[in-house]
């Protein structure tokens, strides 16, 4: 009886697994990061109010992203675009959480309010997003449709919305441009949310517009749900053959009329 052997399991190439090191890399740098800012603000910050912040929910949302995005590097499964898309979002998040906490610790020393900055914050803020930005445009990815940022858009409205309704309950709110004790009067508020709003939507755009890497990962599978082609076998073409429907005509038919009228 002949001997079967079964076949073995595609793997992903060396450089494709150190892709997947460093995405769980950042994801359990970022998870730490967290933990160690929650336990740092339960001085001054009660633990709802912790999850109030969008710099929060954002980075909570990049652990859970980079994790998986290094899951499926690590199998050699290319990422659907839908993921893709997903990954725009929370990095667009991400990184203008960072931009606005810089702005913020900015405005802070011009008013005279001592703002502590502890390294979790340099690693969430500042750290996180410039490698996460790095991997964005160094790793093959899909290319992402602009509706990604009326997403995100839609996000921040629902969670300024919350969070406008939920502090003049509590009388607390996560960034003192919110609070209407600590702003000039309405113009000042508006202008400061519209300049954070526009921070999104130029983030968003940017990453959106930066061209993904032509080059695909070798042998790579395509994730269930994916649009991107899949990597099929080559297959020899043969020459197609024509086929007439009817009765066969004669070999001698074009010379002789008879025979084609047969």
């Amino acid at each position: 009886m002949p001997e079967t052997t079964t076949p073995a399991l595609p793997t992903a190439p060396l450089w494709r697994r150190i892709v997947g090191s460093e995405r769980l890399v950042l994801a359990v740098v970022c998870a730490v990061a967290l933990l160690f800012r929650f336990r740092w603000g339960l001085g001054w910050v009660e633990p709802a109010d912790f999850f109030a912040y969008l710099t929060i929910q954002s980075n909570l949302a990049f652990v859970v992203v980079a994790a998986w995005a290094g899951v499926l590097a690590w199998r050699g499964v290319a990422a659907s675009r839908r993921f893709d898309a997903i990954r725009a979002g929370v990095l667009t998040c991400t990184v203008t959480a960072g931009i606005v906490y810089a702005l913020i610790v900015q405005q802070s020393t011009v008013r005279g309010i001592q703002v502590n900055v502890p390294w979790s914050d340099v690693i969430l803020h500042f750290v996180l997003p410039v490698l996460a930005i790095a991997d964005w445009m160094l790793t093959p990815r899909s290319r992402v449709p602009k509706k990604v940022v009326l997403f995100v858009l839609a996000y921040v409205g629902i969670w300024g919305a919350g969070t406008m309704i939920r502090g003049s309950i509590t009388g607390w709110y996560p960034y003192y441009f919110l609070d209407p004790n600590q702003t000039n009067g309405i113009g000042e508020f508006v202008l400061l949310s519209s300049v954070a709003v526009a921070i999104f939507v130029v983030v968003g755009i940017t990453l959106i517009l930066l061209r993904p890497p032509t080059a695909r990962y070798p042998a790579e599978r395509k994730a269930p749900g994916s649009s991107g082609p899949s990597p099929t076998p080559s297959r020899r073409q043969h020459p197609r053959v024509r086929v007439h429907s009817g009765r066969p005509r004669h070999p001698e038919a074009r010379d002789d009329p008879s025979l084609a009228a047969d």
